[in-house]
């Protein structure tokens, strides 16, 4: 009987590339590859590659592009040298007219010449500089995901892309909040400085304990739920767009990158 696969050390980004193309990880990526630039990927067909790029350019909070591919090219050679978007996230999700079709680990069998792949900035960026200023998590001390929520505030439309901003919220006390805006304010390439502090409602969110994506986390006394925009937006544009077929990330299992978290600092 053969002995099962031993999970390598998943300590760089391409430890956790390598893990997920040889499929012997296959969950999330948050916590892996500690000081590494983790992406949010987007894949849609050429013909709409530039509605969907200036879709970005327009919403840059909560689309920070970090890596664009040639149509049919699976590398993004500024990311790492020797990236596949085919092969190297953990699962990927296959979207077909606005709806989710499959979810799988490879999707080398769905790629054409007239494929697109957009990397966006994530949070787990800003999120290792906060832990690194001692200020607690709870969604990450507790091992959940973080909570987000689509809200009322609109995105500006690119061709069939629109549709609402999704946020991404973490709970501190007013004086840990503050510090925590400060800090994400010096990452604008992984969404930057808070959107929204304090009350839900302002922005359309009628109860955080039961958020759109993720996992809801409790609001303790004394605390203000603060708001960022999240990576997810584009997948609810793209919902929204209903394109034939596109392509994503499965929630939480992020592109792990060659860059470092500390080149995307500002000062």
């Amino acid at each position: 009987m053969n002995a099962p696969a031993r999970v390598p050390s998943l300590a760089t980004g391409k430890d956790v590339r390598h893990a997920a193309r040889a499929g012997l990880h296959r969950g999330q990526t948050a916590g892996l590859a500690p000081g590494y630039v983790q992406g949010n990927l987007v894949v849609v067909p050429a013909r709409w590659a530039d509605d969907f790029r200036a879709f970005c350019v327009r919403n840059p909070k909560p689309c920070p592009v970090i890596g664009i591919a040639a149509p049919g090219d699976p590398a993004i050679r500024s990311l790492a040298d020797d990236l596949d978007i085919r092969t190297d996230l953990p699962r990927y999700r296959v979207w077909r007219d606005g709806e989710l079709a499959d979810e799988r680990c490879d999707i080398s069998e769905l790629w054409r010449d007239d494929l697109v792949a957009f990397v966006l900035g994530c949070s787990f960026s800003f999120e290792e500089a906060l832990l690194a200023a001692g200020l607690r998590l709870r969604h990450v001390a507790q091992g959940r995901n973080v909570a987000m929520y689509r809200t009322s505030l609109p995105t500006e439309p690119s061709g069939p892309f629109s549709g609402p901003t999704v946020v991404s919220m973490r709970p501190f006390g007013a004086a840990d909040a503050a510090r925590a805006a400060e800090i994400t304010a010096r990452y604008p390439r992984v969404h930057g400085a808070p959107i929204h502090i304090g009350d839900p409602a302002a922005i359309g969110i009628a109860d955080l304990a039961t958020p759109d994506y993720g996992d809801p986390v409790e609001i303790e006394p004394g605390e203000v739920p603060v708001f960022w925009a999240c990576g997810v937006t584009p997948q609810a544009a793209l919902q929204a767009a209903r394109l034939d077929f596109c392509i994503t990330h499965a929630p939480g299992c992020m592109l792990v990158t060659d860059r470092l978290n500390a080149e995307f600092a500002d000062g």
